[in-house]
């Protein structure tokens, strides 16, 4: 199968059970104008061919560009070389992310320019930069994995305490956000050359997972300590509603578009210019290959360009007028809506199947993936649907819900077989996908908007969250019925 017709249809699948809603609920309850519906439509399409197109590169140029990378750390065997570049690396590909992308400015947006984008983004990028290089040392030293996360949740936990609700909103979604179809697969394939450094030459297979969720934490740390340097106590968000107000369909992305192509080749360009720097002065790669990444930056570039003017311009609009007008109906539909949404999007996640069918190798055909789809899906629907409950009840804070899950979690991490510990943390980037960080938390935002007292910036932000970690529950519980089965076996 051609393989741009394979994402296509990958990224179709994963878009369409959101599509169907939208349409379903504008046939019934007609919340929506034609000329909205239509724009979405348009979105749609943008969204779908942009991310495509923007994982084939990622495919073709990023991911390949991440493994001669991990090679050349591999041959230089030196971690005073290794972290330094780690440094800059993990920086400009968090920079690119394009959920964290959408992420930052919508933060910027519900908060009227008070926390600027670009902030967010090198905030961000920096805490993803620190958390990958001692996520390398990490792998070298054999240092638990987590002990490590235990250490990193500990200083989180600290550092809220001292900042506001809105930055520890943002905080934790932009680290279920920072971990998506850039960051991950170049993350991993830099973990294959870095394993290689280990003392004991081959790489156990628990090196294989816990990285992303090492890297992940540094969005969190690195947002909160931005939260106390400025001491910002009091700011809300507000939604902002279209302002187009012209009938034509393609007006908004005629001219969002110059304006997403500018900020993806600012997005992009440091790849490049690493990928020029590293292939000069060490990988020497043929020109073959130095061919294929040039073109996969290529697709790269438009794909994300297409993909952010899809999603800003007609796609998380809807989601928007959506949440706002549910949200004026009555307590219980806007939750139960989340629920359905949270459970489509999991089950129609991509990324998802290939976890399960991940886990299930790995545990020799006895935790079935049906059985993991399943939890994920029921458990990203309990996320969506808890998150519309914290907007509807005042009184409900994010830590709420965090403080005891993660300590669920991390204590879960002591008798969970470590190999699905690194599963389990990891898997809360696969869950928190672009449906999550676009349309469903744009659905969230319309209905803090719509819901008297409710602030869009403390109340709806956090959804993504909580998407990224509920799975980490839901498989260390499945690791643990996993290692009780294999004892039964061995008896």
């Amino acid at each position: 199968m051609n393989p741009l017709f394979a994402k296509f249809r990958e990224v179709f699948f994963s878009v369409l059970p959101v599509t169907l809603i939208v349409v379903a609920t504008f046939l019934i309850s007609g919340s929506l104008t034609v000329l909205q519906l239509e724009r979405f439509a348009v979105g749609a399409a943008f969204l779908i061919v942009g991310l495509s197109i923007f994982l084939i590169g990622v495919d073709i140029g990023v991911a390949p560009l991440g493994e001669n990378i991990g090679v050349m750390f591999a041959k230089s065997n030196r971690l005073t070389f290794v972290v330094p570049i780690a440094l800059v690396l993990g920086f400009f590909v968090s920079f690119a992310e394009p959920d964290l992308q959408i992420l930052a400015l919508q933060v910027q947006t519900v908060t009227n320019g008070q926390i600027d984008s670009t902030v967010i983004l090198c905030v961000v990028s920096l805490g993803i930069a620190v958390m990958l290089a001692l996520g390398f040392c990490r792998i070298v030293y054999n240092f638990p994995l987590y002990i490590f996360l235990c250490i990193a949740y500990g200083l989180i936990l600290l550092l809220s305490i001292f900042t506001s609700d809105a930055f520890l909103a943002v905080a934790f979604d932009a680290s279920g956000a920072t971990t998506g179809a850039l960051t991950v697969p170049f993350v991993l394939a830099l973990t294959i050359g870095v394993s290689a450094l280990k003392k004991d030459s081959k790489a156990s297979e628990k090196d294989s997972f816990g990285l992303v969720a090492v890297v992940s934490t540094g969005a969190i740390i690195s947002v909160l300590t931005m939260g106390i340097f400025k001491n910002i106590s009091e700011i809300s968000g507000v939604l902002q509603t279209e302002t187009d107000m012209s009938d034509h369909v393609l007006s908004p992305f005629l001219r969002a578009l110059p304006e997403y192509f500018i900020e993806s080749c600012l997005a992009l360009s440091p790849l490049v210019i690493l990928f020029i720097i590293f292939n000069v002065w060490k990988m020497k790669l043929s020109r073959k290959l130095s061919r294929r990444i040039i073109f996969g930056m290529i697709y790269s570039l438009v794909g994300l360009t297409l993909f952010l003017t899809g999603v800003n311009a007609g796609f998380m609009s809807v989601g928007s007028a959506l949440g706002q007008w549910i949200g004026q109906t009555n307590k219980i539909l806007p939750v139960l809506f989340g629920m359905v949404m949270g459970v489509v999007t999991i089950l129609a996640e991509p990324a998802v199947h290939v976890l399960t069918r991940q886990i299930e190798t790995v545990t020799a055909g006895y935790v079935k993936s049906g059985i993991i789809i399943a939890a994920l899906a029921i458990g990203a629907g309990l996320a969506v649907s808890l998150s519309i409950v914290r907007v509807i009840v005042p009184w409900l804070k994010l830590w709420h819900y965090l403080l005891p899950g993660y300590i669920i979690a991390l204590s879960l991490s002591f008798i969970c077989p470590k190999l699905f510990v690194g599963i389990a943390f990891d898997s809360g980037g696969v869950a928190s996908g672009p449906m999550t960080a676009t349309f469903i938390l744009a659905f969230t935002q319309g209905v803090a908007n719509a819901v008297p007292g409710a602030d869009v910036l403390k109340d709806a932000f956090g959804m993504i969250a909580l998407v990224a970690m509920m799975p980490i529950i839901t498989l260390e519980v499945l690791g643990i019925i996993y290692k009780i089965k294999t004892l039964k076996r061995q008896v």
